[in-house]
C-alpha cells in the first residue's frame, strides 16, 4: 500500500500548476468582449496574449509546481525544476526537428526534481566542495539529467509525437464506452485521491491538434482552448455530475435528515451544493456518504461514466480551466459545441440522482449525516482557528507529522504512528472522512477549509504558547457547562470548562496529573496536571449523598499518576439516573486564572478517552518551554 502514499502525493502535485488554468479561461473569454465600443480596442489583443501565455508556458509551471508539490515547497527543487526546462528548450530548440516543450515534459522534469531534492537534500560532499552539497547540490544534478534527457529527447521526439497522436486516435476509436471508462475510473479515484493522475494524462497528454501558426498541442484541455472543433469529451459530460448529481445527493440528504438536526444540515450541505454546483468540488457531499454506503458510491462512479457516454454519443463538447462547475460552464460556453444540452440533460440527471438517494437512504437506512447525532461535515467555517489545535492533537501531536501538505478539499499528510489517530475525534471536529494509505500516508477529508486548516495547524506548531489538551473522560455526549442543572457549576463559580452526559459509568482522566483529591463520597475526583491546573470532574448533581451506598467505587487514591484514559471511577449509572438530579458531569479547572484562551470541540457525541474535545493556551507567566 505504501505506493498509493506516494501516488496521493503526486496528485496533490499536479493540482498545484492548475491553479493558472481558470486565468487562461477568464482572460480568453473576457478578450471576446467588444472592447472598441468603450474605446479600448487594443484590450481584445491583450487579453487572448494573456491567456496564450499560459497556455505557452504551461510546461513551466508544471515543473516547478510539481517540483515544488512534492517537497512542501522547497526553494531548490523549484530551481532545479526551471533550469531543466530552460536546458531543455535550449537544446531541443537548437535542433533541426522543431520540438514543442509539453506539460509531459515539464511533469517530467518536475517529478525528477522532486524526487532529486528528497534525495540529495541531505547530501555530504568534502568539505572543501560542501558549498554544493545539500540542497544546492539539486540543480547542479537536475541541469545534468536535463542535458542527457534533452539530447535523448532529439533522437526520439519524432516517434513520441506520432505516438500521443496515435494514442488520442485509438481512444477515440474506442467511442462512448471508452468515455465511459475514463468517467467510471475518475469517480473511483477521487476517493484515493488519485483522479488527478488519470485526468492528467487524458487533459494534457493524448491527442494532437496543430494550431493556426504551425504549432501542436496535445490533450483535451489545451485542444479544446485552442479551437480543436475534436476536443472536450473528456470535459464536457462531468458537468451534469458536477453541477445537478451532486446538488441533488444534498438535497436528498437534507430531506432525509431528522426534524430535529434538519436546520443544521440544511445550512451545511446547502453551501456543498453550491460549491458543487459552481466549482465542481464534490468531495464534501461524495464524503457524506462514500464510508457509510461504498456501494452506493460504486453506483455513482458507474452513473458518472454512463452520463460521459450519453454526452459524448450526442456530440456534446465542452471543456473547463479548473473543474466542471457552473462557472467553467458559462466562461467556456462560447467555445462549446452543443454546450446548452448540458443543461437538460443535467436536470434530467439531478432527478434521477434525488430520487434514487432519497429512496436508497430510506430502503437500507443509510446513516448519512442528519439521521444520528453524531453526523458528520458539522458546519463551522469561522471556528478554524479555535479547532486547528484540538484537530492537531486528534492526529497525534506535532511530533507525529513527518509531512503535512493539503489540496483543495483535503490534509494529505505523513504521520510517525497510525495508531495515534484518533478518527473519532476528527470527524466530529468537521472531517467528512479519514482514508489510510499505508506506510503513515493518511488524507483527512476537510472539504475546502482543508488549506486554511493547515495554516491554522502551522500556526499552532510554531506558537510558543504552553496548551493543556483534554480528551473526553466518559462515553456519551459533551454539553456546554451552561447546560447543567445547577447554578453553581452553568454559573462557572466553580470553574470554566464542559460537561457531559454519560453513555456508560466509566469515568476516566482526561489529562496527564496527580490525583489530588477523590472525595469520601467517591462521586467527584481532582487531578492536578503538570501545568499547575486543577481539574474538578463532579458524577451527576447533587449525588453527594448517594455515598457509601455502593454507587461510586474509585479505583484510584490521593497522590497517584495518572495518563489520558486511565480509569477514576466505576459508578452505577442506572442507579443515579433513577435517584439524582441529574447524571450531568462537569470537567472545569477551578483556578481558571491561569487560563489565557478556551477551545471546544463541537457539543456531540463522544467515546470515552477520545482526544481533542478541549483545549486550553495558559498565560504567558506559565508558559515554561515549547507549547503545542
Amino acid at each position: 500500500m505504501n505506493f498509493l502514499g506516494s501516488f496521493q502525493q503526486l496528485g496533490r502535485a499536479f493540482m498545484l500548476p492548475m491553479i493558472v488554468l481558470p486565468g487562461a479561461a477568464i482572460f480568453l473569454f473576457l478578450s471576446q468582449l467588444p472592447w472598441g465600443m468603450i474605446g479600448m480596442p487594443a484590450m481584445s489583443g491583450y487579453l487572448q496574449t494573456a491567456s496564450e501565455a499560459i497556455f505557452t508556458f504551461l510546461p513551466y509551471f508544471f515543473a516547478i509546481g510539481i517540483s515544488l508539490g512534492l517537497t512542501s515547497n522547497a526553494l531548490a527543487a523549484g530551481m532545479a525544476a526551471l533550469a531543466g526546462m530552460v536546458i531543455y528548450v535550449s537544446i531541443t530548440g537548437s535542433a533541426d526537428l522543431k520540438i514543442e516543450p509539453t506539460v509531459f515534459i515539464g511533469s517530467l522534469i518536475g517529478m525528477i526534481s522532486g524526487f532529486s531534492y528528497e534525495r540529495f537534500k541531505n547530501l555530504r560532499l568534502p568539505e572543501y566542495i560542501q558549498f554544493f552539497g545539500g540542497p544546492r547540490f539539486v540543480p547542479l544534478f537536475v541541469s545534468a539529467v536535463s542535458v542527457v534527457f534533452s539530447i535523448a529527447m532529439v533522437g526520439i521526439a519524432p516517434y513520441i509525437e506520432r505516438m500521443l497522436v496515435e494514442l488520442g486516435e485509438i481512444v477515440a476509436s474506442g467511442g462512448g464506452f471508452g468515455v465511459f471508462l475514463y468517467g467510471f475510473v475518475h469517480r473511483i479515484l477521487v476517493v484515493f485521491g488519485l483522479h488527478h493522475l488519470v485526468s492528467h494524462v487524458f487533459w494534457f497528454q493524448i491527442g494532437g491538434f496543430e494550431t493556426a501558426d504551425g504549432s501542436m498541442v496535445y490533450g483535451d484541455l489545451p485542444r479544446f482552448f485552442a479551437g480543436d472543433p475534436t476536443a472536450g469529451y473528456f470535459m464536457g459530460g462531468m458537468y451534469p455530475t458536477m453541477m445537478f448529481a451532486l446538488p441533488a445527493i444534498a438535497f436528498a440528504i437534507i430531506h432525509e435528515a431528522r426534524e430535529d438536526l434538519k436546520p443544521k444540515i440544511r445550512k451545511t450541505f446547502l453551501s456543498a451544493a453550491l460549491a458543487s454546483f459552481l466549482t465542481g468540488v464534490t468531495e464534501p457531499v461524495e464524503f457524506a456518504f462514500l464510508f457509510v454506503a461504498p456501494y452506493l458510491f460504486v453506483v455513482h462512479a458507474l452513473l458518472s461514466g454512463v452520463i460521459m457516454w450519453v454526452t459524448y454519443e450526442l456530440g456534446i463538447r465542452h471543456g473547463f480551466s479548473f473543474s466542471g462547475g457552473a462557472i467553467d460552464y458559462i466562461i467556456n460556453l462560447h467555445l462549446a459545441t452543443k454546450g446548452w444540452l448540458l443543461i437538460p440533460i443535467g436536470i434530467i440527471v439531478g432527478i434521477v440522482y434525488y430520487v434514487l438517494f432519497r429512496w436508497a437512504i430510506n430502503r437500507f437506512r443509510i446513516p448519512t449525516p442528519g439521521r444520528e447525532e453524531g453526523s458528520q461535515l458539522d458546519e463551522w467555517a469561522g471556528d478554524i482557528p479555535y479547532r486547528a489545535p484540538l484537530i492537531l492533537q486528534a492526529i497525534g501531536g506535532k511530533d507525529n507529522i513527518i509531512q503535512m501538505e493539503s489540496c483543495i478539499t483535503r490534509l494529505r499528510l505523513k504521520v510517525a504512528n497510525e495508531r495515534l489517530l484518533d478518527i473519532n475525534a476528527l470527524r466530529n471536529l468537521g472531517a467528512a472522512g479519514v482514508i489510510r494509505l499505508g506506510g503513515g500516508n493518511v488524507q483527512v477529508v476537510f472539504g475546502t477549509y482543508s488549506e486554511l486548516i493547515r495554516g491554522e495547524m502551522i500556526k499552532s506548531i510554531q506558537r510558543d504558547q504552553a496548551q493543556v489538551l483534554f480528551s473526553s473522560p466518559m462515553q456519551g455526549r459533551m454539553i456546554p457547562l451552561e447546560e447543567v442543572p445547577d447554578p453553581i457549576f452553568s454559573g462557572k463559580l466553580v470553574g470554566e470548562g464542559v460537561a457531559f452526559i454519560p453513555d456508560k459509568g466509566e469515568l476516566v482522566s482526561p489529562v496527564k496529573g496527580e490525583i489530588i483529591h477523590v472525595y469520601p463520597t467517591m462521586h467527584a475526583v481532582g487531578i492536578r496536571t503538570p501545568e499547575g491546573l486543577d481539574v474538578l470532574l463532579h458524577i451527576g448533581i447533587d449525588t453527594s449523598q448517594l455515598g457509601g451506598k455502593g454507587y461510586f467505587n474509585a479505583v484510584v487514591k490521593e497522590g497517584d499518576e495518572v495518563l489520558p484514559g486511565a480509569l477514576l471511577v466505576k459508578f452505577d449509572l442506572q442507579r443515579i439516573r433513577k435517584e439524582s438530579k441529574s447524571i450531568a458531569t462537569p470537567m472545569v479547572i477551578t483556578n481558571s486564572d491561569l487560563v489565557r484562551s478556551w477551545r471546544f470541540a463541537p457539543f456531540k457525541a463522544v467515546k470515552k478517552g477520545q482526544s481533542s474535545v478541549m483545549s486550553v493556551v495558559l498565560k504567558e507567566r506559565n508558559s515554561g518551554g515549547e507549547g503545542q
